[in-house]
C-alpha cells in the first residue's frame, strides 16, 4: 500500500486535492466534525477542560471557536484531547483499507504530529495566498483571529514544502490538478 500524505496551508486546497486521487481518503478535519457530534466521552473531556466555553451536546463548533479565541492554552488543550482521537480513527481507516493500492492522508498537522512513516509520498499543495485568503472569506463561519490561532500551531509552508516529494500548485481549476496527479501518480509507480 502506498499511503500519499496531502499538505498545505489552511484553505490551499487539500481536501479537493486529496479527493481529486480517487482513491479511499483519510480526512481528519470530517473525523473531527464526528466526534463533536456523536461522541459523548469527547464531549465530558472537554467540558471538563473548558467549562466556561462547552455547554451542549453535540458541540457546537462555535464554542470551541470562543475558547480558541479566548487563548492559545485552549487550543492546545483541545488538540491534547481530539488528536490521540484522530490517530485511532487514522489507524482504524489503514487497516479497513490496507490491501488498497493507494491511499489518501489529509491532515492538518500530519507533519506537526509527526504522524507521517518514512515512506509517505508528501505533496504540497501551493495556491496564491491572494486566493487562499478570498476563498476562505467565503466560507460560513470565517474568522481571521480564529486562521491566526490555526496557522500558529503550524509548521512554516516553506518547511513543508521541502519535506515534500512534489508540489502540486492549485490554480482552483480541476483540469490543472488532474493533470498534476495523474504526472504524480506515473513517477510513483
Amino acid at each position: 500500500m502506498i499511503r500519499i500524505a496531502v499538505v498545505g496551508g489552511i484553505g490551499s486546497g487539500k481536501s479537493h486535492v486529496a479527493k481529486s486521487f480517487r482513491c479511499p481518503v483519510f480526512n481528519a478535519d470530517s473525523e473531527v466534525d464526528k466526534l463533536y457530534k456523536n461522541n459523548k466521552i469527547i464531549f465530558n473531556r472537554l467540558k471538563k477542560v473548558l467549562s466556561k466555553y462547552i455547554y451542549s451536546f453535540p458541540i457546537n463548533k462555535n464554542e470551541i471557536s470562543k475558547a480558541i479565541l479566548a487563548s492559545q492554552l485552549n487550543l492546545h488543550k483541545i488538540v491534547k484531547i481530539i488528536h490521540p482521537e484522530i490517530r485511532k480513527k487514522m489507524n482504524t481507516f489503514l487497516k479497513k483499507n490496507k490491501k488498497k493500492k493507494f491511499l489518501v492522508l489529509d491532515i492538518p498537522l500530519l507533519l506537526e504530529n509527526k504522524i507521517n512513516k518514512k515512506r509517505d509520498i508528501i505533496i504540497f499543495v501551493e495556491s496564491k495566498k491572494s486566493e487562499i485568503i478570498k476563498r476562505l472569506k467565503k466560507r460560513k463561519n470565517f474568522n481571521l483571529r480564529l486562521f491566526k490561532r490555526f496557522k500558529n500551531i503550524q509548521l512554516p509552508l516553506d518547511y513543508k514544502k521541502k519535506k515534500s516529494h512534489f508540489i502540486i500548485k492549485n490554480d482552483f481549476t480541476n483540469s490543472s490538478i488532474k493533470d498534476s496527479i495523474r504526472i504524480i501518480l506515473k513517477k510513483i509507480l
